[in-house]
C-alpha cells in the first residue's frame, strides 16, 4: 500500500508541481490550500506524512503543526519562503522533522520525503533499545524519554535520535554529514545550518556540558 501525504499549499502553481511529483513517485496525495481546510482533512484521515507550507490563509503552518503535535508523532515537513534562523528554530521548536526553503529542487523535496519516512519506520524499529546513561542523564529508547536527574525533558524527534546516537557513541567524533547520514537520513551539502540549529537547541535543554565542539570538524559526546 502506497505511503500517504497530506500536502498543505496555498499557492496553486506549486501544490500542483508537488502533487504530481509524489503522485508520479508513488505516494498517494492529498491536498489543501488553507490550515483549516488541511487540519480538518489530517483529523479525517491517516496520513504518513505532513508537507506543510508555513504562510497559509486562515490558520498558518507553526499553527497547524502544533496542533498535529497535540495528539500524534505524524511526520512533518516544513515548506517555506522563511530562510532565517528563528522561524526554522521555531518550526523545530514544534517537533518539526525537517525544513525545506523555497525555492527548491524537485529533487530534494523526493530525497527528504524518502529520508524522513525512512527515518520514522527505523525508529519505530529500533524503539526496543537499551536504556542509555551519562550520569544523571538517562535516555530510554523504548519509551522515547530522556530525563535529567529524575527529571523528564521534552526533545524533538531529531533531538532525541541525536543524543541517542552521541550516547550509544562516546567519544567519537561526527562530521555535520555523518550526523545528517544517520539522522536525518541523507547526505546534503549546505545543511550545517540544521545541524547547528539542533545541536544549539539540544545543548540548551540539557543543560550541561557533554556535547563538545571540535572545530572545523563536528561534535563529539563525552565519556562517562
Amino acid at each position: 500500500m502506497p505511503k500517504k501525504i497530506l500536502l498543505l499549499e496555498d499557492e496553486i502553481s506549486i501544490r500542483s508541481v508537488l502533487r504530481e511529483l509524489l503522485t508520479d513517485a508513488g505516494y498517494e496525495v492529498v491536498a489543501a490550500g488553507d490550515g483549516v481546510t488541511g487540519l480538518a482533512q489530517y483529523r479525517r484521515e491517516h496520513f504518513d506524512l505532513v508537507l506543510l507550507d508555513i504562510m497559509m490563509p486562515r490558520m498558518d503552518g507553526y499553527a497547524v503543526c502544533r496542533a498535529i503535535r497535540e495528539n500524534a508523532d505524524t511526520p512533518v515537513i516544513m515548506l517555506t519562503a522563511l530562510d532565517e534562523e528563528e522561524a526554522q528554530v521555531k518550526a523545530f521548536e514544534l517537533r518539526a522533522d525537517d525544513y525545506i526553503t523555497k525555492p527548491f529542487s524537485l529533487k530534494l523535496v523526493l530525497l527528504r520525503v524518502e529520508a524522513v519516512l525512512r527515518r520514522s519506520a527505523q525508529n519505530k524499529e529500533r524503539g526496543e533499545r537499551t536504556v542509555l546513561r551519562f550520569g544523571d542523564l538517562v535516555l530510554w529508547a523504548k519509551e522515547r524519554r530522556v530525563s535529567i536527574s529524575g527529571e523528564d525533558i521534552s526533545l524533538t524527534k531529531i533531538e532525541f535520535e541525536l543524543l541517542k546516537l552521541f550516547m550509544e557513541n562516546p567519544g567519537r567524533v561526527f562530521t555535520r554529514d555523518n550526523l545528517l547520514n544517520q539522522v536525518w537520513g541523507y547526505d546534503f551539502c549546505g545543511e550545517e545550518k540544521a545541524v547547528n540549529i539542533h545541536i544549539m537547541n539540544l545543548r540548551r535543554k540539557l543543560n550541561m556540558d557533554c556535547i563538545e565542539t571540535i572545530r572545523g570538524v563536528g561534535y563529539r559526546f563525552a565519556k562517562n
